[in-house]
């Protein structure tokens, strides 16, 4: 890891004490901007959902759509979930508040086409496309790991930017969940493609983390 591990618990320090209280919880965000990367490669398309170490500091909330024994295991787990005909029925105004509430939609995979065209205008420009449901899967563990999850992923700019955790999380499981996003992105790009690395609160300026 080009990061030394006693600048990357200091650069993460102090974007937790930075910046005025807010009435909420603010996330801390790590941004991770890359250098040689052509835009336009098949390495530009890294999209991968990365479990949390040490958790996402707030509980993340996960919705279903699905169908039959799925929509009501679901159900029966007390997660929000739709079915196909309350997908159909819903008009903008439920769309765009289910993307707010729900920070992952999970989809079965045959409600995908359908849930792309009712939820994705809504989901898209927050960045939480609907993700599918894999056959056979615990839809209970599935749903557990989610909850502990974000994205790492590359969208129109050479730069990486993935919650951490939130307010009240230790800064060492704050840096044990930095270094997981570096060693994905590593293990993707290789290190040698990180160039600075930097946190900030939802709300507060950025810290730069000093590179070796």
């Amino acid at each position: 890891m080009p990061v030394d591990e006693a600048a990357l618990k200091e650069a993460i320090k102090k974007s937790v004490e930075l910046g005025e209280k807010r009435r909420f919880r603010q996330r801390i965000e790590m941004i991770i901007t890359l250098t040689g990367l052509d835009m336009k490669s098949q390495e530009a398309k890294l999209r991968e959902v990365l479990t949390l170490p040490r958790g996402a500091g707030k509980e993340l909330k996960v919705c279903v759509v699905a169908e039959g024994d799925t929509l009501l295991e679901a159900r029966r787990l007390g997660v929000e979930a739709y079915g196909r005909d309350e997908l159909q029925a819903m008009d903008k105004k439920a769309v765009k508040k289910l993307a707010s509430r729900c920070d992952w939609v999970l989809v079965r995979a045959d409600l995908m086409g359908l849930a792309g065209k009712v939820l994705g205008p809504a989901l898209g420009p927050r960045g939480k496309a609907p993700t599918p449901i894999p056959p056979n899967v615990n839809l209970s563990t599935l749903v557990e790991r989610y909850k502990r999850s974000v994205w790492v992923r590359l969208r129109n700019q050479p730069q990486i930017a993935s919650a951490i955790g939130a307010e009240g999380m230790s800064v060492d499981d704050l840096a044990e969940n930095a270094k997981a996003v570096l060693s994905l992105v590593e293990s993707k790009l290789g290190a040698q493609r990180i160039g600075k690395v930097i946190f900030k609160k939802t709300m507060s300026p950025p810290i730069t983390v000093s590179m070796k």
